[in-house]
């Protein structure tokens, strides 16, 4: 029974370490796709994903490596990050359920306003000018600039940003489960004797 406990919880903590493994590669692979194709022009967007992606998987690749080898200091560290991480992801996650749409409308604003790629990215791909009043004597990159047919990107995006809001924060949330799940079997795993080892080895 001891035996097949120990098993259970380092199998369930290498799965679980394999997925954020996976979801890490992911996002790097989306972030430099979207480079790549000139889906997204800002160096810090493309950055910040990538950044979050590498994070993610070397906190992923020390639980991997700590669940195979019964490591104790790396699953304690592995254990404090990630429910640092839970903490910082349940609370973003329940920011963005929890934003009405006078706040959504100042975020989004105080965004637009503070990067010019980003500006030109969302003109381009919405095909609209200016965030709630278009220049006509200013630059644009969207299409519709030249035929002077163009509305405001602020309608465009409010269409959208309560949608993807709820989606990422329902994501978030489920992902912040996750991570609880994975201290839970951290601190269990970690507590429990290896059956393969010499019994006094273990402190």
């Amino acid at each position: 029974m001891g035996c097949a406990g120990f098993t259970c919880s380092k199998n369930s903590l290498c799965a679980l370490n394999i997925l954020y493994v996976m979801v890490s590669l992911l996002m790097i692979g989306i972030a430099a796709w979207g480079k790549c194709f000139g889906l997204v022009s800002s160096f810090q967007v493309v950055g910040g994903i990538i950044g979050i992606g590498v994070f993610l998987f070397f906190v992923a690749l020390a639980g991997l490596i700590g669940a195979m080898k019964h490591h104790q200091v790396l699953l304690f560290f592995y254990m404090i990050i990630l429910f640092l991480v839970f903490v910082v992801q349940f609370a973003v996650s329940s920011a963005c359920l929890a934003i009405n749409e006078k706040q959504q409308n100042h975020l989004l604003e105080v965004g637009w306003n503070n990067s010019l790629t980003t500006q030109r990215d969302v003109e381009k791909s919405l095909n609209c000018c200016g965030f709630s009043h278009m220049d006509v004597n200013g630059s644009c990159a969207a299409p519709c600039f030249h035929y002077s047919t163009c509305t405001t990107c602020a309608a465009k995006i409010q269409e959208h940003a309560g949608e993807v809001l709820r989606f990422v924060g329902g994501i978030g949330l489920f992902f912040s489960f996750t991570e609880i799940l994975g201290v839970w079997l951290t601190y269990r795993y970690r507590n429990q004797k290896d059956p393969r080892a010499n019994p006094s080895a273990f402190l």
